[in-house]
């Protein structure tokens, strides 16, 4: 089995795209063994990831992510570089299945030498942002991809969870006025980095225009996550491909504002640091339900709380005491 990892390490650095695929794959199983395999993997190749630019790109469903994704990662392989896209893909609430549309929207970037496509289920984790789209990054970067894109589902707080694993947050909005206007969260403002404001073509021209207008204005009152960088807000058409290069431009900017004042690598040592903590607390609720003990008494506890018997302070107390007095 180390013979195998060894060579699959090797493949991944050398960008084959088949190994990248398999150890994505590997990294995003739950079984015990192939954890164990994700973590000698990812200590082989960790000395050779870091080296790109992590992109999230959120935005409201119908609002042209991944239009604007395949339009911007052609433009960037012409510029020489290399993209990977993490396209979270979101689960089924009824079968729990994934739709896996995304590699089948993006196809011209799908089949592209320079690119790589990955859609994943959502799964349960908070806002659609897979667990292990953390480890899929490194793995991109190991093999080779210096541009890495991770495309969110645009719900709930997903926008959250995709600023926490990037260096820069690009919002996408849809040309809108009045109340559509005043839907946008606060707290989602304050986490772009870039906001577009797409579809800027046909008869939505002027209203993207006062759109543009109107953001510009709100993100002066908002404060910026970074020192030295005030959110620009721009609008863009994917069809036309109008707008993306100088989109990009902004994100170059970013970059090298970031990288300069060290702030690019105290960010991502903050979130190496919260992934760690992210990583430690749910191997230990993995390990909580699988626990015999726990298992034979979460019924119980779920019915008494369900019934009104018991707060659920107080069931998952129990619960945990058990699992430690087990342990």
């Amino acid at each position: 089995m180390v013979q195998a990892i060894k060579t699959l390490s090797d493949q991944v650095r050398q960008g084959d795209r088949r190994a990248l695929a398999k150890a994505i794959t590997l990294v995003e199983s739950t079984r015990d063994d192939h954890r164990q395999q994700t973590v000698e993997l990812l200590e082989t190749l960790i000395p050779d990831a870091s080296n790109s630019i992590r992109i999230g790109i959120s935005g409201a469903p119908g609002v042209g992510k991944s239009t604007f994704i395949e339009v911007l990662g052609s433009h960037l392989i012409q510029l020489g570089h290399s993209v990977a896209v993490l396209a979270v893909d979101p689960s089924s609430a009824v079968t729990g299945g994934s739709i896996l549309g995304d590699k089948t929207r993006m196809e011209n970037l799908a089949f592209t030498e320079k690119a790589f496509v990955r859609p994943s289920p959502a799964g349960s984790t908070l806002g659609g942002v897979t667990r292990r789209t953390r480890e899929s990054m490194l793995l991109c970067e190991a093999a080779g991809f210096d541009i890495i894109l991770v495309e969110t589902v645009g719900v709930g707080q997903s926008e959250m969870a995709v600023a926490d694993m990037t260096d820069m947050f690009l919002l996408l909005l849809l040309p809108a006025g009045g109340d559509e206007l005043q839907g946008i969260k606060r707290g989602i403002m304050e986490l772009a980095d870039l906001i577009l404001v797409n579809k800027a073509d046909g008869d939505q021209v002027a209203l993207a225009a006062r759109t543009t207008s109107d953001y510009r204005s709100a993100v002066q009152f908002l404060a910026s996550r970074f020192d030295g960088w005030q959110t620009p807000v721009m609008s863009c058409s994917s069809i036309n491909d109008e707008g993306i290069i100088e989109a990009w431009a902004q994100v170059d900017a970013f970059n090298k504002i970031l990288s300069e004042t060290g702030q690019l690598q105290q960010n991502r040592a903050n979130q190496a640091k919260s992934w760690m903590w992210s990583e430690m607390a749910e191997s230990l609720v993995a390990d909580l339900k699988d626990d015999e003990r726990v298992k034979a008494l979460i019924p119980e506890m779920e019915n008494a709380v369900l019934r009104g018997e018991l707060p659920a302070t107080v069931a998952a107390q129990r619960t945990i005491d058990l699992y430690k007095n087990s342990n």
